[in-house]
């Protein structure tokens, strides 16, 4: 059984300038962090796979390639509230908490509740995590589990608030109209309604080659394949 030391050995000799440097031009903290490519991650993950302990004492170390590694290994279903909160606390880089603490807490049976909680935070990354984590929700949930009502109200509250909201916030809102057009088919419409209403979004993505997706054009570009209301097995990525 690997231990967090024998991991944190191979992330290092993972790890090269030229990583970091693709990760510090998308808002991380190089310090925190050996730059180990996500492909190279995955590669670490199934050889640790189900070792719950583990993924958490990964986390905790604050390094951020253990941190995207610990969600990829951990299991949503298995996280208290608790410990939900505190890894969306220390989610200081927008990889952990738009990617890896959503595809955990996305398994949770606790999701909902809080990235309804997390949505209201005036820390930006942790709003983004919210509505990340409710994109999660709409992704791998059945429709007969969702509460289109709730979700509808979200589509409204973005269509109100998205032009004066934190950038990442409205980066991640963008994101969450296209998530319902795209696996919810019985509120196509109304997603429909939001992006068009929306528009094109604009969010500082700093010195990177970054593309906002305009949210009419990718939910057309699915419906016409046929895929609306396709749900995922997991938001984990």
């Amino acid at each position: 059984m690997a231990t967090e030391k024998q991991v944190m050995a191979e992330l290092k000799k993972f790890g090269s300038e030229q990583t970091r440097k693709t990760y510090a031009r998308h808002g991380a903290d190089t310090s925190k962090m050996f730059g180990v490519k996500v492909g190279d991650l995955k590669a670490i993950a199934k050889k640790i796979k189900g070792n719950q302990d583990l993924a958490c004492e990964l986390y905790a170390t604050g390094n951020y390639d253990a941190m995207y590694l610990a969600g990829i290994v951990a299991d949503g279903a298995m996280m208290t509230k608790a410990l939900l909160n505190t890894w969306v606390k220390n989610a200081a880089w927008r990889m952990i908490s738009e990617y890896s603490v959503p595809g955990v807490a996305s398994e949770s049976k606790h999701c909902q509740d809080l990235a309804l909680k997390w949505m209201k935070s005036k820390k930006e990354h942790v709003a983004a995590c919210g509505w990340n984590t409710y994109a999660g929700l709409v992704a791998t949930r059945p429709d007969d589990e969702l509460d289109l009502d709730e979700i509808v109200k979200l589509l409204e509250r973005i269509e109100s608030e998205i032009d004066g909201v934190e950038n990442r916030v409205k980066y991640v809102m963008n994101g969450f109209v296209i998530s319902v057009g795209t696996y919810v088919k019985p509120l196509l419409k109304n997603a429909k309604q939001i992006a068009k209403s929306i528009g094109k979004v604009n969010v500082d993505v700093g010195d990177t080659s970054c593309k906002i997706p305009l949210a009419t054009d990718y939910i057309a570009k699915v419906e016409k394949s046929g895929r609306i209301g396709k749900k995922r097995k997991s938001f984990k990525c």
